[in-house]
């Protein structure tokens, strides 16, 4: 290797250790606190009831510990109006696509079904689709994280994927119709600081996610049973989703097929409960550092395509600018 990429890889390593890389929220997300609407649906069974009331209190106590403004729950109370369930979640998607400026976290709880066309998530009264909700939510604007944790919920990831959302779901297939238990693993995460993976001071839904996989995958394997679920991923708004095996760390490390973009990257970006750096940082800051990093994963994505000294002159050139956001002063 000539000497001159020789110092140019020397200098990115020391780049690379003083900039924290991929720190961060969406490059659109406000410095505002996040709402929330936590929908749990109809357990079905008695041994259910305490599994989805415990999901509902992590939510809220992570939410709580966010410093979230309006946090709305579907399904534990009688509604007030006297609407169903299903009707009383269209009218608070219908209120949250009246605010811009904070993200939105929309979490389904409990059972869902397939009929090999059709997916539901099983609510008391009316059940919801996924056609339904996406209908709903499509003139939703704001950053918007969709986690639905139930069976049968791949559906709803093709169905609500789209620019400016993450969603997870906890099944690759309709079929995957037992109960699961990624959605209690995910809520546990979230706000986990043991799933912080890149040691940053905050957990982002990627790494919730991956957490909450390979917690789903021991319980299998220490039970000795067949996995009936397996989770996914979609941050870019292809509708695929990529599952946790993909990724070594925080960086998805296998290639789609066509050259397809992979899931991650925004959610790699996106944490509910912000360190304190992370919080004290202005939007401005915060988006000039997120567009630098997806600028740095373009690249990085091209580097067998181009000459390797301009490769590592581009790279130097981006990580020196990202280098300068994280200064004191900056």
């Amino acid at each position: 290797m000539k000497p001159a990429l020789i110092a140019i890889r020397s200098e990115l390593r020391v780049l690379l250790a003083g900039t924290g890389l991929f720190l961060g929220g969406l490059s659109n997300v406000r410095s505002q606190a996040p709402d929330a609407l936590i929908v749990v649906g109809a357990s079905g069974e008695p041994a259910y009831v305490e599994a989805f009331g415990a999901q509902v209190e992590t939510w809220k106590s992570a939410m709580a510990r966010a410093g979230a403004g309006k946090v709305a729950i579907v399904g534990r109370e009688e509604n007030p109006s006297g609407d169903t369930d299903l009707k009383r979640l269209e009218t608070l998607l219908g209120e949250a696509a009246a605010v811009a400026d904070r993200e939105l976290w929309i979490v389904l709880i409990g059972h869902a079904t397939f009929d090999g066309k059709e997916v539901r998530f099983n609510l008391r009264g009316p059940d919801l689709t996924a056609e339904e909700l996406a209908t709903w939510a499509k003139p939703i604007r704001r950053p918007t994280a969709v986690i639905v944790g139930t069976s049968a919920s791949s559906p709803f990831l093709a169905r609500l994927s789209g620019t400016n959302r993450v969603v997870v779901v906890a099944t690759r297939s309709g079929y995957e119709q037992n109960y699961a238990r990624f959605g209690g693993y995910f809520a546990d995460a979230v706000a986990d600081p043991k799933a912080d993976l890149d040691r940053d001071g905050q957990t982002s839904i990627l790494e919730a996610f991956l957490s909450a996989s390979h917690q789903t995958a021991e319980f299998y394997r220490n039970e000795r049973r067949l996995a009936t679920e397996h989770a996914l991923i979609d941050d870019n708004g292809d509708g695929l989703g990529t599952p946790a095996d993909w990724f070594r760390g925080t960086r998805a490390v296998k290639k789609a097929e066509g050259g397809k973009t992979l899931d991650g990257i925004r959610a790699r970006q996106w944490h509910l409960i912000k360190s304190a750096e992370e919080a004290s940082w202005s939007q401005e800051r915060r988006a000039r550092r997120d567009a630098l990093e997806m600028e740095i994963e373009t690249l990085r994505g091209k580097k067998s395509e181009l000459p390797e000294v301009e490769y590592w002159n581009r790279l130097e050139s981006l990580l020196l600018e990202l280098a300068k956001i994280y200064q004191p002063s900056a």
